[in-house]
């Protein structure tokens, strides 16, 4: 704790006299309870706060940035989580974006929680690798590497890898999403640890309500597609392909989304365990209660259908407060 306010305090005086000097602070407040009864997926509830800073320098589209952010769980000790250190370069125009180091990864990728569960906001909040993205006017495409963890005596090496986009004309649009992830072994061989490897992909067309439409919304539909092994125990890789749909609609401040996995059950290392069912359906019912410049707020409602037969609930709260220069 005192070496990252250390390196955040030096950054901070190394930059404070620029005249392109930047900031942003962040507040984030979480409620997320889990009421999960059929033990296909982890029953828990979630309550907390987030706080995080960034200093920074812009030169020309040029950004060096610096800062902590902290995860504060109700009812543990303060020093539960270690805070999480930011440090990045970032370029950005009008047709491209880049960034190296360790930054938030919220507003970077968005990816379907059969693959990315939303819990990796609230426990790895940052990316500690590299981003890039290029936009068209009809479209874009971006990647990432994600560096989960160095390997040690004791830890395995992981690393993740992932590209999505969408092209579009009009109200007509395809997305797609591809994502890899390693788990290798630790420094010292043990025949007890075997090396992991998940890869899957999405692919999903659609349209979307007109500009001139009261209910701002989207339906689309395509395909999920996972492999996975485990080398030396799995004969070869384990693979599965499922319809993958969701529609979604916003009218003023409530919402309505929906995800329809069907006939077949997937295995990402970092994705929603109910995405493991060959069917699932979840639907969300929202309120957007604060919708402010600087402040986002809103509530989820979640009913979980598992396999058509049994129904698991979910209730979520967010809020979210930036603000900066």
């Amino acid at each position: 704790m005192k070496k990252l306010l250390l390196i955040s305090f030096i950054f901070l005086s190394l930059i404070v006299n620029s005249q392109d000097f930047e900031y942003q602070v962040l507040f984030e407040g979480i409620g997320d309870n889990r009421e999960f009864f059929s033990a296909k997926a982890h029953s828990q509830t979630i309550l907390g706060a987030r706080g995080a800073f960034e200093v920074g320098v812009d030169i020309d589209g040029h950004k060096l940035r610096g800062g902590l952010s902290q995860l504060f769980e109700f009812g543990s000790e303060i020093d539960y989580h270690t805070p999480k250190l930011a440090m990045y370069y970032q370029f950005n125009n009008e047709q491209a974006e880049f960034a190296f180091g360790a930054f938030p990864r919220r507003g970077k990728i968005d990816f379907p929680l059969a693959m990315l569960t939303d819990t990796l906001l609230y426990y790895r909040p940052n990316i500690e690798g590299l981003f890039g993205q290029f936009n068209w006017d009809w479209g874009h495409q971006n990647g990432f590497v994600d560096w989960v963890s160095r390997q040690t005596e004791t830890d395995r090496e992981n690393f993740m890898v992932g590209f999505s986009g969408e092209m579009g004309h009009k109200n007509l649009f395809v997305q797609n999403y591809l994502m890899l992830y390693h788990d290798a072994g630790t420094s010292i061989y043990s025949p007890e640890i075997h090396i992991k490897d998940y890869m899957g992909f999405a692919l999903q067309g659609g349209i979307r309500t007109s500009e001139k439409s009261k209910i701002v919304g989207s339906v689309k539909a395509g395909i999920l597609a996972s492999s996975y092994r485990e080398r030396s125990v799995t004969d070869g890789f384990i693979n599965a392909t499922s319809f993958f749909a969701e529609i979604q609609g916003q009218y003023k401040t409530f919402g309505i989304k929906s995800v329809l996995n069907s006939g077949g059950g997937h295995q990402f290392a970092f994705g929603d365990q109910f995405y493991r069912l060959n069917d699932y359906l979840r639907t969300d019912v929202i309120w957007y209660f604060i919708n402010h410049e600087k402040v986002k707020g809103r509530f989820n409602y979640s009913f979980h259908l598992i396999e058509w037969n049994d129904i698991d609930q979910q209730q979520q709260l967010s809020i979210i407060y930036v603000f900066g220069r």
